[in-house]
């Protein structure tokens, strides 16, 4: 078994990511694999050096350990945009200089609703030529439908994974069109996450994703992407989410439950682990 625990460096790890890593962590050992620790930081607007170093921190005083190196996603960027090429490539791509606020305006004014509105379409070809000359800046989204063609039918209804989490089990039909035209590569980073998360699973041969509920729904997305690359579907699990006593999920932006935190406090790791059924 190879799993991982890939966190994005945009605050300090707290007890939800505790428990993540920490399931991760004891499923690899127990099956005398490898986990892996992959730092998201490809979002140049949120993460932080400081953050980054801190999550190493953290993980150490929680007992995890890993296996070397850390891959930073940060630095590979030519690696995920050379997957862009390639799907652009194939014509699967197209470019939208939509910002957000058009995207959402459009989701409220759609008459079919919002699994509809995400799928915006390229733009007519005078348009897009006028914004290119331009200069304006545009991410790239992955159509659906010429998905679909390049697959084929047969192939498109074919497309399953592997569920051993805490809500569905089983082998589970994707569901590509649950997420639209998804961004491939954004304006500001050249790629974006689905990309960047698949390549490393592939790059890395991780065989069990184990990640929280939250992230259940992304798989569908992810498992149309491995299959127009050919790279492999791991097997999903999908744990529960820890929630604090308001029944809310925890939050970066909540200092109070941070392993830094708790650290300053006199916590001690064994008595965290405890707490999170470890």
């Amino acid at each position: 078994m190879i799993t991982r625990f890939a966190p994005s460096p945009t605050g300090r790890l707290h007890k939800g990511h505790a428990f993540s890593a920490l399931t991760a962590w004891r499923a690899a050992r127990a099956a005398g694999g490898r986990f892996l620790v992959r730092i998201e930081d490809i979002d140049p607007t949120r993460c932080r050096p400081e953050f980054d170093a801190g999550i190493l921190e953290d993980l150490a005083w929680l007992g995890v350990d890993w296996d070397a190196p850390v891959r930073r996603q940060s630095e590979h960027l030519a690696d995920y945009a050379t997957v862009v090429d390639a799907l652009d490539r194939r014509g699967l791509l197209y470019r939208c200089f939509r910002t957000r606020k058009e995207i959402l305006d459009a989701i409220g004014d759609a008459p079919h609703g919002a699994a509809e509105a995400v799928r915006p379409g390229p733009h007519p070809a005078d348009e897009e030529a006028a914004l290119l000359a331009e200069g304006r800046p545009f991410a790239w989204r992955l159509s659906l439908d010429r998905a679909r063609e390049t697959l084929g039918a047969r192939a498109w209804d074919a497309l399953v994974f592997v569920e051993e989490g805490d809500g569905d089990r089983g082998l589970i039909r994707a569901r590509p069109e649950t997420a639209g035209d998804v961004v491939v590569a954004r304006k500001d980073a050249g790629t974006a996450y689905h990309v960047a998360v698949t390549h490393d699973d592939a790059l890395q041969a991780v065989t069990h994703v184990i990640r929280g509920q939250d992230l259940f729904e992304a798989t569908h997305i992810q498992v149309l992407i491995q299959a127009l690359m050919g790279w492999p579907t791991p097997v999903y699990r999908h744990h529960r989410l820890i929630t604090g006593e308001d029944g809310r999920r925890y939050a970066k932006r909540d200092g109070s439950v941070t392993l830094a935190h708790l650290r300053s406090e006199g916590l001690a790791p064994a008595t965290l682990r405890a707490e999170l059924g470890f």
